[in-house]
């Protein structure tokens, strides 16, 4: 199977959404601040959408494989594990530290929508 690691990768990322989803709408209700339940539910949303992306461009690739595809599941891979890691970690284990890692997530995660766009303009 082609990009079987990226196939692995993406289920465990659907499982672990949904994990965290339950975590926040169960355990976490009423324990967590306002403040960090907002950044806790941020990191689930952010995660749930990046990880149907990169069904969707793994789909593409099987279909159609293109030079720069994997570019862009490398990006949304960091930037997911960055951006969301870092909301949980900040919300679950009050890690400050874990503050400057999320705009770099982010930026990752444009960084990957960029290399999209780039990829669709080249395949003519």
């Amino acid at each position: 199977m082609q990009d079987r690691f990226w196939w692995l990768a993406v289920a465990l990322s659907g499982a672990l959404m949904v994990v965290m989803g339950a975590l926040g709408a169960h355990a976490l209700a009423g324990e967590l601040s306002p403040r960090l339940m907002a950044g806790f539910e941020t990191g689930v949303r952010y995660q749930a959408w990046h990880t149907l992306a990169v069904l969707g461009v793994l789909a593409w690739r099987a279909a159609a494989p293109l030079p720069g595809q994997r570019l862009v599941l490398t990006l949304w891979a960091a930037g997911m594990l960055l951006f969301s890691g870092s909301l949980y970690g900040l919300s679950l284990a009050s890690a400050t530290w874990l503050g400057p890692v999320t705009p770099l997530g982010g930026l990752l995660l444009i960084l990957g929508w960029l290399a999209l766009a780039g990829v669709i303009f080249k395949a003519r």
